[in-house]
């Protein structure tokens, strides 16, 4: 029986996440499997694998064969150097403890790839936000201009209609008092 490590598709449409199993090559993508290694979502940034990594380490010992992506996965995670260097040992190439530093080597310098990316992604996303708040204090800026321009021009317009309005009064009144002081003389002179 040919035995694969390979992805089983979940999750829905469009949004689709994925167990790592090993299966025999003849059983169908999403169908029965011997062993579920871990998962692997790719909707995420960076994707997230949860990976059991000494029996992925087991299978590949055992001769498990593995897909493009889990191949991709299982290098990622470290498993594929790990087997590479328990051959060396096998060799006598290696000695454990070499083996254990240039893993924890290797290890270390993942981590930081990975450390960095995600600080790199929260700045971006940092600096987006920033942009977005400037932006829209602009926009702001500029509307409450353009309402004090409105108000103002409201004000002004309301003063010389209030100004017409006493100017009309004030010549109303000035029309009363005209009848009224030219009946004046007219009854000084009567008398």
């Amino acid at each position: 029986m040919a035995v694969k490590i390979r992805l089983q598709r979940y999750g829905k449409k469009n949004f689709a996440f994925f167990h790592i199993v090993v299966a025999d090559t003849r059983a169908p993508r999403d169908g029965k499997y011997i062993e579920q290694l871990g998962s692997y979502n790719p909707n995420t940034n960076p994707a997230s694998i949860i990976l059991n990594f000494d029996r992925a380490l087991k299978w590949l010992e055992l001769g498990a064969e593995t897909t493009l992506v889990t191949r991709r996965i299982l290098s990622y995670e470290g498993v594929l150097l790990r087997n590479h260097l328990n051959g060396g040992i096998k060799k006598g190439a290696l000695t454990q403890e070499e083996a254990d530093k240039k893993f924890a080597e290797w290890q270390a310098h993942r981590d930081a790839k990975i450390a960095s990316k995600k600080e790199a992604l929260a700045k971006g996303a940092a600096d987006k936000a920033k942009a977005a708040a400037d932006a829209e204090a602009k926009v702001n800026a500029v509307r409450a201009e353009a309402l004090a321009k409105k108000k103002a021009e409201e004000e002004a317009k309301k003063a010389a209609e209030e100004a017409a309005k006493a100017a009309e009064e004030a010549a109303k009144a000035a029309e009363e008092a005209a009848p009224a002081a030219e009946e004046a003389p007219k009854a000084d002179e009567a008398k």
